[in-house]
């Protein structure tokens, strides 16, 4: 047989064929109580107020970035310099939509009488807000929506050094940030609910309050073969989730589950989008030259995670609308 054959040290291994069914159930480990004492623990934890926008690269000079974050109408652009600049929507004047404004020369103007906004200070009765951008994600800090005490940063989660391939996607679902989190802090779905992307899903640890961590053993599909790699999972912050690969192939690889609150939709449910960014790295020789294609990589990667995601938000919004429901008053009592 070829798994006989196959050297032991490639990183590439081949997983034989099974039926679906035929895995083994991981309902008995998944206890409800270990999910929700980690979600309970995760949000705790600070955010500095800090959210975020999305790819640093969707914020460009030549157009303004609109997005609405927990119910406030955020803009986005950068100056000639690149430097991010973050604020209100409403143009102070009238009120038009500054998302619909022209840059020029890394000045924002709005499109309705030609009022000119550079970001950098309070101009015409508009404050910027702080924004951060770290090279892979932007974000803005909105003091008033989260209620903390500001930090100066987002609160980091330790990335890759040297060279990285990165890439970002973000979809939005009907939830809260909390069944963002939720999902990612029950890794014994992974198996039944990702077949294509997960098999041989091993939780080895389980989160405590002096170690607040999964640790799995898991093999990333990659068609008929997989790669067989140690991976934690922890939460830094509140709406931010991290899968970091501890050994294997890309140790030190991260993938960064953030989750924004974008405020209700026209149904009165919330909206929250999931901004992932996969930053990869490796050793090997073949993904220097993988890199020279990143354009050709990326938009796969990005590809998988949506894929991912689309699964997963039927579990976050399946757990958001059956609390909702619980938590709806019965007419008439």
């Amino acid at each position: 047989m070829i798994g006989d054959r196959w050297p032991k040290h490639w990183p590439l291994q081949p997983v034989a064929p099974a039926r679906w069914s035929a895995q083994r159930p991981t309902y008995r480990e998944a206890e409800p109580a270990i999910i929700e004492a980690a979600v309970h623990r995760s949000q705790r934890r600070r955010t500095g107020n800090w959210y975020v926008l999305g790819a640093a690269g969707d914020i460009r000079t030549d157009r303004p970035f609109g997005t609405t974050i927990g119910g406030i109408e955020v803009v986005a652009w950068r100056d000639r310099d690149g430097h991010l600049r973050v604020g209100p929507r409403a143009c102070p004047h009238l009120g038009a939509d500054l998302a619909t404004g022209v840059i020029d020369d890394g000045t924002l103007i709005c499109r309705w009488h030609g009022l000119p906004l550079t970001g950098k200070t309070c101009e015409f009765g508009w404050k910027p807000f702080p924004g951060h951008d770290d090279g892979v994600l932007a974000w803005v800090r909105l003091d008033h929506l989260g209620g903390e005490e500001p930090l100066t940063a987002p609160v980091p989660s330790a990335r890759p050094h040297g060279d990285t391939l990165h890439a970002v996607t973000r979809l939005v679902g009907v939830c809260e940030p909390r069944d963002i989190i939720a999902n990612r802090l029950d890794p014994w779905h992974g198996n039944w609910f990702h077949p294509y992307s997960f098999t041989r899903l091993e939780v080895l640890s389980t989160p405590t309050e002096e170690d607040d961590r999964f640790l799995l053993s898991v093999t990333f599909r990659v068609g008929r073969f997989g790669i067989p790699v140690i991976a934690e999972f922890t939460c830094p912050s509140a709406r931010t989730i991290v899968m970091r690969i501890v050994d294997g192939e890309g140790a030190g690889s991260v993938v960064e589950t953030h989750a924004t609150p974008l405020g209700p939709g026209a149904d009165g449910h919330p909206r929250t989008a999931v901004v992932e960014a996969v930053i990869a790295r490796s050793d090997r020789t073949g993904f220097r030259r993988a890199r020279r294609a990143g354009g050709l990589i990326t938009p796969l990667m990005r590809r998988a995670a949506n894929r991912l995601w689309r699964d997963d938000l039927v579990y976050a919004e399946r757990r958001y609308h059956l609390r909702a429901h619980a938590e709806r008053p019965i007419i008439g009592s």
